[in-house]
């Protein structure tokens, strides 16, 4: 994954409403009126929310009739986790940092 993606998946994170779509849809595919249920905003700020996610990669829609259902991108997460993965914190000089 290259800084830009990781970057747009950072931005769409960084909203608590979109961070908590996010852990919902850890459990599995659901549909904008499931999810709609659990927070206290309009369908239309749903719906923003939703093509935020979509168009960083990380969330996938399926259209089922007049429904929407969401799924996590396995593999755009995967690919996010191991971006993550590669930053390190080091304490002191010792352990080769500056």
């Amino acid at each position: 994954m290259n800084e830009i993606d990781a970057a747009k998946i950072c931005r769409a994170l960084g909203d608590p409403n979109r961070l908590q779509i996010v852990q919902m849809l850890s459990g599995g595919e659901m549909c904008a009126c499931r999810l709609l249920e659990h927070f206290q905003i309009t369908q239309p700020t749903l719906s923003h929310h939703m093509k935020i996610l979509c168009e960083c990669g990380l969330v996938d829609t399926r259209r089922e009739g007049k429904w929407s259902h969401y799924s996590l991108n396995c593999g755009t997460l995967a690919d996010f986790r191991v971006c993550i993965e590669q930053l390190s914190c080091c304490k002191n000089e010792k352990e080769g940092c500056c």
